[in-house]
């Protein structure tokens, strides 16, 4: 669990590697340390320190091992899910026709035009190199010149002009040219004004390298203002280089994003394991909380309707209130007794029926968390059989400690109720005391012709309620499973995990209990208080 949650989720050694070691060693001797205290009888302020820490530890520990678990699905699924989104689709490779640049084939023909007007003097034309042609495949050159003829006066204008024309097929060969994009055209343009000028075919200087933006657009420009030279000849070439105005641009298909936009390797593993351990946390810690605060805030009142063949007519809608392990302890104290006590009474019951684990503790430290008890109220009482938790906190003081809050024993005997009769046994765990079940001394001799409700803690007992014709027998003990997948266990070690069940002529009643033991959390099985009301089958 260390490993998945704090190893793997950091880069290397430091603070919170450590602090996780110390969170989950020091949470599991915690743990550990609340039940050797309150089995041990340590004192009972030690049991209150411990047990608040220690028991909720043990609760979000579980679901953070199964957090932990699940995750070792989900993992290798996110990481293919993160590869296959970073891939992308495959580019699809150009096609190149036949006239584009670069496949080696004489491309559009290119055409050079070069114009100078000038007053008196020469004009000579060339052919200028072939531009390299993009698709537009065309390259133009211009030069215009005008002056006044060498020798003239002032204001005495005169013009001539003079044109050539070239064309020239436009290969790849044709390097000195400037490289054109899709528009495929590259201009050079001079003025001069002076005496004989002579033309050429400008050749462009290579621009820099162009830059990429993200998309793949590659664009470069360069632009030179437009000089005037005065003078005498001058050569067209040298004049028209630094005098040029050239714009190049060019544009190339997109490509894929770098390598490092996406996370790979490592960072990839990384990011994956805190997605997964922050989910578990989440998780444990969400579950864990919740199912606390349905403890906290009280058992709901469950009603259950159970008929009775020997019921007569006027028991027919008698209400029996069962509240089972309860557990006062040093988790669960005086205000839990005091909305249990609350609870029960207002559904107004017709009798109650406590049967068993009321407390994980001492009459000494827990006689004031059960006070709250001397207040129930039922028409025909109250009565109370031993858990296996009473014979853990000294069994014989607390029969003694219910009887003094009004509470009505039954260790292994009965009662003739108006309608029918109530029988109650020690618990299991007694024998080790010489204090267990006895179901011939509780049953042995009663009018079978009666209806009879038998009280017992665990619901194992149910097959001796069955050999003694018991028609229906009221549990606890198994708190529903508490915390999943603990259901999964106790339903494997009790005949009946919760709610009602029959075997052979004897219906069985399981409570899932209105506390909760260590952890005070429950998941998956809900605290409740059961309002059991009989029906006759004569109504």
């Amino acid at each position: 669990m260390w490993r998945r949650l704090f190893r793997d989720t950091t880069r290397g050694p430091g603070l919170t590697r450590r602090a996780g070691a110390v969170l989950i060693a020091g949470g599991w001797v915690l743990a550990i340390a609340a039940l050797v205290a309150e089995r041990s009888g340590a004192p009972f302020w030690l049991q209150q320190v411990l047990a608040w820490p220690g028991f909720l530890w043990l609760a979000l520990s579980i679901y953070l091992l199964l957090g932990v678990v699940a995750g070792e699905v989900v993992r290798p699924l996110l990481r293919w899910f993160l590869e296959r989104r970073a891939r992308g689709p495959r580019p699809t490779a150009p096609t190149t026709s036949p006239g584009s640049p670069g496949d080696g084939a004489a491309g559009a023909p290119a055409s050079v035009t070069a114009t100078a007007p000038t007053d008196g003097g020469t004009v000579t034309a060339a052919p200028a190199p072939a531009a390299q042609a993009g698709p537009a495949g065309a390259a133009t050159v211009s030069a215009s010149a005008a002056g006044r003829q060498a020798g003239h006066g002032a204001g005495t204008p005169s013009a001539a002009s003079a044109s050539a024309s070239a064309s020239a097929p436009a290969t790849a060969a044709s390097a000195p040219a400037p490289q054109a994009g899709p528009a495929g055209a590259a201009t050079v343009s001079a003025a001069t004004d002076g005496g004989g000028v002579t033309a050429a075919s400008g050749v462009a200087p290579t621009s820099p390298a162009p830059q990429t933006d993200p998309t793949g657009a590659v664009a470069a420009s360069v632009a030179a203002p437009h000089p005037q030279v005065d003078g005498g000849g001058a050569s067209g070439a040298a004049a028209a280089a630094p005098a040029a105005e050239q714009t190049a641009s060019a544009t190339a298909a997109p490509g894929e994003a770098a390598a490092g936009d996406t996370p790979t390797g490592p960072s990839r593993r990384l990011f994956v394991s805190r997605v997964v351990a922050g989910a578990a946390a989440a998780a444990a810690v969400g579950t864990v909380g919740y199912g606390t605060y349905g403890v906290l805030r009280g058992p709901q009142v469950k009603r259950v309707t159970v008929p009775l063949a020997k019921l007569p007519r006027a028991a027919h809608g008698y209400r029996i209130a069962v509240v089972s392990d309860i557990h006062l302890g040093p988790v669960l104290g005086r205000g839990f007794a005091q909305k249990v006590v609350d609870t029960i009474n207002a559904t107004q019951p017709d009798l109650i029926a406590v049967v068993g684990d009321l407390v994980d503790g001492s009459v000494k430290d827990l006689g004031p968390a059960a006070a709250p008890l001397a207040q129930l109220r039922a028409r025909h009482g109250s009565y109370f059989v031993t858990g296996n938790h009473e014979y853990f906190s000294g069994a014989e003081q607390w029969v003694e400690e219910v009887r003094r809050l009004g509470l009505h024993p039954l260790e292994n005997a009965r009662r003739e109720m108006p309608y029918f009769d109530l029988a109650g046994v020690n618990d299991v765990a007694g024998e080790e005391e010489n204090q267990g079940p006895d179901f011939a001394r509780a049953l042995g001799d009663r009018d079978t012709a009666r209806a009879c409700v038998l009280l017992a803690h665990q619901p194992v007992q149910i097959h001796e309620a069955v050999e003694h014709g018991v028609d229906l027998q009221l549990s606890g003990h198994t708190h529903g499973g508490q915390l999943w997948p603990g259901n999964l266990i106790a339903s494997g070690a009790n005949p009946t995990l919760a709610g009602l069940d029959r075997y052979g002529d004897t219906q069985l009643y399981v409570s899932r209990g209105a506390g909760a033991w260590g952890p005070p959390t429950r998941v998956g099985a809900p605290s409740d208080i059961t309002v059991i009301e009989l029906a006759s089958k004569q109504a």
